[in-house]
């Protein structure tokens, strides 16, 4: 009896159980944003997952060298932080996820999708426990092997307290750094170009306009020349702490800045969906 009921009742379970699938598939693959930044993931609910799901294709994680586990968090925590680490959190997922998705964090989006990682301690000590643990991810990485650049489905990138001088020091490596976008003309005629993709700043260190009336005229010349000399470089540029408001925004695309930073992820998601102004550099 136990047998037949269970019979009767496995197309239906069958049927359920492929509508939940369904339902967290399209959930899942949502349409890549470009230019869409998730500024402090881990402070959302889901740190990671609310990202993907809005299609944020720029994801960051600040990290804290902890004995030896990279802990993830805005200010180290005295308490609680099991669990909060970056294999744990990021890296992990990120894999499993690239893994079923045929080589890609979003089904047919070809472009890496950047982690940013923001170091919070020591740059060369942080780095060395970094390098180790992103080692066992290289199959994924963007690799940087004695002057050649592989693109993988996801470029980690640097922030914070920066380690320069390993990087450059190191004929193969998994990182990348996001340069100040106040010092790109320092670095136009580096030979180590391929250091950066990245050049970001403070909004308030680049303009003072506050999105009410027109940007100034000197602001904008002055916004426009780094951006050019940063994608002279070949890298994206970000504004971080900028106004959440819609004209900031649209200004901020016109002037060719590839990553609009913010913390509120549908509320960017849904006017990047009808924003006519998209710039993300495609080659990056």
């Amino acid at each position: 009896m136990t047998k037949a009921i269970f019979s009767a009742q496995a197309p239906k379970t069958l049927i359920l159980v492929l509508l939940v699938l369904m339902q967290y598939y399209c959930k899942a693959q949502s349409t890549p944003l470009p230019n869409g930044f998730a500024h402090n993931d881990y402070r959302h609910k889901r740190p990671l997952f609310d990202a993907l799901e809005n299609g944020f294709t720029n994801i960051e994680a600040d990290i804290f060298l902890r004995d030896t586990t990279l802990v993830v968090a805005h200010a180290l925590p005295q308490f609680k932080s099991k669990g909060r680490n970056l294999e744990r959190l990021y890296l992990k997922p990120l894999h499993d996820r690239v893994l079923a998705n045929n080589g890609r964090v979003y089904a047919g989006y070809v472009r890496p999708v950047i982690l940013m990682i923001d170091i919070k301690t020591g740059s060369d000590d942080t780095y060395r426990a970094l390098a180790r643990i992103l080692d066992k991810y290289r199959d994924m990485l963007t690799s940087y092997n004695n002057g050649d650049v592989h693109y993988g489905a996801i470029t980690v990138v640097l922030s914070g307290h920066k380690p320069y001088k390993m990087l450059e020091g190191q004929t193969s490596r998994v990182a990348f750094i996001d340069e100040d976008l106040r010092k790109v003309a320092r670095d136009s005629s580096a030979v180590n170009n391929d250091v950066f993709t990245m050049a970001s700043c403070k909004y308030s260190r680049m303009l003072s306009w506050d999105g009410k009336g027109p940007m100034p005229l000197l602001q904008r010349e002055r916004l426009l020349r780094f951006v050019g000399m940063a994608h002279r470089l070949g890298t994206k540029v970000r504004l971080w702490a900028s106004p959440d408001r819609q004209v900031v925004w649209d200004e901020l695309l016109k002037c060719g800045v590839d990553l609009i930073n913010t913390d509120h992820l549908v509320t960017l998601k849904n006017y990047l969906a009808k924003s006519q102004v998209t710039l993300a550099k495609a080659d990056l």
